[in-house]
C-alpha cells in the first residue's frame, strides 16, 4: 500500500483503527459510512481527514487493498477470475477487470498469464531449492545421489 509512511506512524488512533478495519476486512462488502461510524467520523469529515492524512481516500485505498490482494491470488492460486473477484470483496466482474487494468495495466487474465510465463522461466532457470525458499514452488526433493535439488512435478 502506498500511504504516506510518516502519516501512519503519527495517526490518529481512529484513522489507525478504520485502516484495520480495511485490512481485515477488505473482502467484506464496506461502505465509506460504515467504516466512518467504526472509527468514530462522520462520513464526509472521515474521507477529508483520511485524504489529507494518507493522500488517497479511503474507497481507493480499499480498492487498492483488493486489486493488491486479487494479484497475490492470481499469482498463488488456481481460482478463477470470478472467484478471485469475488473473493476479494468486489460485486463485479466487470468492475473489478476495469478496476485492475487501470491499476495494473493489464486486465487479471492478462496479468496472470504473464505471472505464470515468469513463474515457468524462473523455474527453468533457478534452483528449485531456491525457488522454494521465496515461496514460488510448494515442493522440491534432494537427489541423494548428487546432493542437488529438483523441482517436483505435480503427479510426484
Amino acid at each position: 500500500m502506498t500511504i504516506k509512511a510518516k502519516a501512519v506512524s503519527k495517526t490518529h488512533p481512529q484513522l489507525r483503527s478504520a485502516l484495520t478495519v480495511m485490512d481485515t476486512t477488505y473482502e467484506q462488502p464496506l461502505s465509506v459510512e460504515e467504516i466512518a461510524s467504526h472509527a468514530g467520523f462522520s462520513h464526509f469529515h472521515f474521507i477529508r481527514f483520511f485524504h489529507r492524512t494518507y493522500g488517497i481516500t479511503p474507497h481507493q485505498y480499499l480498492t487498492r487493498k483488493r486489486i493488491q490482494q486479487a494479484q497475490r491470488l492470481l499469482a498463488t492460486s488456481e481460482m478463477s477470475i470470478t472467484e478471485i473477484c469475488l473473493e476479494v470483496g468486489f460485486q463485479s466482474l466487470g468492475s473489478f477487470s476495469n478496476l485492475y487494468r487501470r491499476q495494473t495495466g493489464y486486465t487479471p487474465s492478462d496479468h496472470r498469464a504473464r505471472l505464470q510465463a515468469q513463474q515457468k522461466h524462473l523455474q527453468q532457470v533457478a534452483p528449485a531449492c531456491f525457488l522454494f525458499m521465496h515461496g514460488a514452488i510448494e515442493q522440491f526433493s534432494i537427489s541423494k545421489s548428487s546432493k542437488t535439488c529438483a523441482t517436483l512435478s505435480p503427479n510426484e
